[in-house]
Formats: structure tokens, sequence, C-alpha cells
């Protein structure tokens, strides 16, 4: 990244105030709907009451006190939120005044707000082909832009994807079930193995960032395109209506390929593209998880 460390900053405090106004306004509320921790805690000893459940008394006690006891339990809220966030090449794309990093850092943020809001904790991992950051779970507003700020100011090692890669680490590293985001515009080796084995294990949502410039080649004839990730240089006769119709029909190929991995694993998808309002898709997404719920 080219961005001094002042310029990093700024950015970071502009994603805080973005952020923290939808998750008030809305996105928080959806999370804690949806999002729940697993399972339930023991909370204390009451007295056996007609209609309770007699499979809930608990004997010992009942033994030791001469009359019936059960135990109560409460909700455990808690949940680990993991962000999985892809930083290599291609994320510095972008036919906007946002590139794809930009985004990517802002929706992760938008995630870590709304966990740090529900007393979540949120870990993360910086990914490109290789792993470049890990940061524990932990909670705080503070903890939140820090996410925010170490995708802004990463400096990659490598520069393709493996998201194989990164779902293995995760799935060896998280010892309990954990809400496991993968951030990423999925441009990468075929990762089906790694997402079956890591959506059994957690609760999987992939978000998918794409750039409107992606979708087609403009026709302006010839035009030399360099692939991010490997710096192999291409020239291309975008003048060519085949070329572009090859083009169109390739991508919208591979993204077929990409709907199916996730459906056959049974993750959700969350579409966001650069340069658009994104709320109506994380609206839409919550709305499709509370649906199921």
């Amino acid at each position: 990244m080219s961005d001094t460390l002042s310029e990093i900053l700024k950015k970071v405090r502009k994603i805080e105030l973005i952020t923290r106004g939808i998750v008030k306004a809305a996105v928080g509320g959806e999370y804690h709907s949806v999002f729940k921790g697993q399972g339930i805690d023991f909370d204390d000893f009451r007295e056996y009451a007609p209609g309770d459940e007699v499979r809930a008394i608990d004997w010992n006690v009942t033994a030791r006190m001469g009359m019936p006891f059960i135990k109560k339990f409460v909700e455990e809220r808690e949940l680990t939120v993991f962000l999985a966030v892809d930083v290599s090449a291609s994320k510095n794309f972008g036919g906007h005044d946002q590139s794809k990093r930009e985004l990517v850092a802002e929706i992760a943020a938008l995630f870590a707000f709304s966990a740090s809001q529900n007393q979540d904790k949120v870990g993360l991992l910086l990914f490109s082909d290789q792993p470049e950051l890990y940061l524990a779970p932990r909670k705080g507003s503070m903890h939140c832009l820090r996410i925010a700020r170490e995708i802004l100011y990463c400096q990659p090692k490598g520069r393709g994807t493996d998201i194989s890669m990164a779902l293995d680490k995760l799935t060896g590293l998280l010892p309990r079930r954990s809400l496991v985001i993968v951030i990423s515009d999925f441009i990468a080796p075929d990762f089906s193995r790694a997402i079956g084995v890591a959506s059994v294990r957690h609760d999987v949502v992939a978000v998918q960032i794409s750039d409107p410039a992606e979708d087609e080649l403009p026709d302006v004839g010839w035009i030399r395109l360099m692939d991010p990730e490997t710096g192999e240089m291409l020239d291309v006769n975008t003048g060519s209506a085949r070329v572009r119709e090859q083009y169109q029909y390739r991508r919208s190929q591979w993204q077929a390929k990409l709907l199916q991995t996730f459906k056959s694993a049974s993750v959700d998808k969350i579409d966001i593209r650069t340069g658009m309002n994104y709320q109506g898709a994380l609206h839409a997404f919550f709305k499709r998880r509370s649906a199921r719920a």
C-alpha cells in the first residue's frame, strides 16, 4: 500500500464513523437476533415448582435439602467471531473511488462493531497465499479499530490467494464452534474441500467483494492487462465483440461454479460491490438467516 500511516488513520476514522452509524441504526440489532452463542450455561438451583420439567430435578441437591430442586440454565450468548480477510494483490483493484481493499476493511469493521455491541469476541486472520497476520479474539471497540487498520496497512508478503490454507488454519486453531466470516473476491484455486470441512465445524459466511469493472471488458481496442497476483501481462483486443463475449461467458461460468461450491457446503453468501450501497445486501442476508431460524 502506498498510503502513509496518517492517511491510513484518516481512512480508519472514516470507516469507524460510517460503520458505527450503520450498526447503531440497524445492522447491530439484526446481528443480535440472528447470531447467538452455542448451548446454555448453568446458572443456579431453585426449588421445584408445579409445571417444571421433572428431568430438570437435581437429585443430589434434592437429597441433601430434603425437597426437590432443579437446575437453572441461561442461554450462553457469547460467540467467537473470526474474520478471515483476503489481502492478496487483487484487492487493490477498484474502478471507483474505493478499492476492494478499502471496502473489505469497511465490511470487516462493520461485522466487528456488530459483534462488539453484542459482547462477542472478534479475531482476525489476514491471508494471501500464506498467513499474513493473526489476531486472537478479543472484545472492545479499540480492537475493532485495530482490525480495520491492519487490513488497510497490511503489506502482504504473498501476492496470490489460498483460501483452502486459510480455512484449514482456522479449523485447526478454533477449538469450539465459531462464526467464521470469509471476506474475499474468491479468485483462487478450488477450495471446495476446505470450505466443506470448515462449515461442518463452524458457521461459515462468505462475503464476496467485487467491482463492476470486472464484469465485462470495455470496448476500447487493444489494451495491456496485468494479473496483479502473478504479474503476468496480456495484450487483449477489447474491440473484438467475440473477445468481450468470451470474457463474459468465462466469468459467468466461474461465478456459477463458485455459487455451487457455497451451496454444496451450505455456506451463506453475501454479494457486495464497490461503489454501491451494501446495506440492502446485508439486510437481505439477515432476513434469510432469520427466516431459517
